[in-house]
């Protein structure tokens, strides 16, 4: 490769929205959702079927937070829209019902303070899918063979991550880790995390909502949002080794008596809304510095659509290629599809990688891990079935 890497130009920026964030609730609604699905088609017909569920919009409610406490005045409104089969063989599926009931059972499993009951509204518009498409989703499966790509479209991934991109990624993880949550029940699940690198010199700023019912005072919120910054800078600095400026909630004013608490421990509950696909990258990220796909592989299905499998592929193919093949310092791959072909005959794919070795030494053990990934990929489903695979 020839351009300069990405960790030792002047500027970068990473980005991470957190497991509470409305855009992030969105995007694991939607997956979630498509897990589901898979698992009733796998038990009655002994196969996925035909879906894509990966639109979902998150309206915000209205709520009122105090010190002690506050209330949900207008819960928040989720909507999950989708394509799938929901007749087939004298079986239906009542997919209104299992969207509410399996977003339900995430918000409770992950957002602590949220009740899903009193607090959120769900609207489940689950309807058939169009002709064309699911007779191309069939075609291989009555002849058992290879599935053919949904549409003509690209993936992209990248390893290893570079320091700024560990800090980001890490530092979210952390603060919503069980550890900490145990340590600082006021660390709500909405959390975003911007890096910004310029030079040798990095800047972290976290935006986290408090949950309200554990601050007594806004003496209170500024000693614990202290002591929580104090651990995180502590934590990001020994993982990656260096200085670095950290910096929580920023637009607070001990003055105007204005800080960062919610009811719920998310700003779905007023300040913000959600949507699939706005968020973190299959890798967990957003790295305007690195080759990034737009789409959004939440509740897309994952065994012909290429949005959700290429992206996460090429991912698997670059860190393997760090970790198996010696002396290779970065590997970036790209895939290509064409809608009905078979998905592991794209295109192109093509791995680039940054060696001081002879280039000419790293084809063939790089073109066996890409051909292997090709054979598998088929199979990749199982893992987005069995949740192994992150889509935010």
């Amino acid at each position: 490769m020839t351009f300069e890497p990405v960790y030792l130009q002047d500027a970068e920026i990473v980005e991470r929205k957190g497991t509470g964030h409305p855009d992030t609730i969105c995007d694991y609604l939607a997956e979630n959702l498509s897990r589901e699905l898979c698992k009733w088609y796998l038990k009655e017909f002994g196969a996925v079927m035909h879906h894509n569920v990966d639109k979902a919009l998150l309206v915000g409610g209205v709520a009122r937070a105090e010190f002690g406490g506050g209330e949900i005045i207008e819960p928040i409104e989720i909507y999950l829209v989708g394509r799938a089969i929901l007749e087939k063989e004298g079986k239906v599926l009542d997919a209104q019902e299992l969207a509410v009931e399996s977003a339900k059972g995430w918000l409770r499993k992950n957002l602590r303070n949220l009740d899903p009951e009193r607090h959120v509204r769900i609207h489940a518009k689950i309807k058939p899918g169009s002709k064309d498409l699911v007779e191309l989703f069939e075609r291989f499966q009555k002849r058992g063979e290879i599935p053919l790509a949904n549409d003509t479209s690209f993936g992209v991934g990248f390893a290893p991550l570079d320091k700024l991109e560990r800090a980001v990624y890490e530092a979210e993880r952390f603060l919503n880790s069980p550890t900490m949550k145990g340590e600082h029940p006021e660390i709500g699940e909405d959390i975003k995390v911007m890096g910004v690198r310029i030079r040798d010199r990095i800047r972290i700023t976290v935006a986290l909502a408090f949950v309200s019912k554990h601050i007594k005072d806004i003496d209170d919120y500024f000693a614990k949002k202290e002591a929580i910054r104090s651990k995180l800078k502590d934590y990001i600095q020994g993982l990656i080794g260096q200085e670095v400026e950290l910096f929580i909630n920023t637009a607070d004013s001990r003055e105007e008596n204005s800080v960062y608490i919610t009811v719920t421990g998310t700003s779905a509950e007023q300040g913000d809304d959600g949507q699939v696909g706005r968020g973190n990258r299959v890798n967990g990220l957003i790295t305007p510095y690195r080759p990034m796909s737009l789409e959004a592989a939440a509740g897309k299905n994952p065994i012909s659509h290429i949005g959700k499998i290429y992206n996460t592929v090429a991912n698997l193919i670059a860190r393997r290629v760090i970790e198996e093949v010696e002396e290779v310092e970065e590997a970036y791959c790209y895939i290509v599809s064409q809608i009905g072909k078979p998905i592991n005959e794209p295109q192109v794919l093509d791995v680039k990688v940054r060696s001081k070795k002879d280039l000419s030494l790293l084809r063939d053990p790089i073109q066996a891990i890409a051909r292997e990934e090709l054979e598998r990929m088929p199979e990749v489903w199982e893992g987005f079935v069995d949740g192994l695979y992150t889509v935010a």
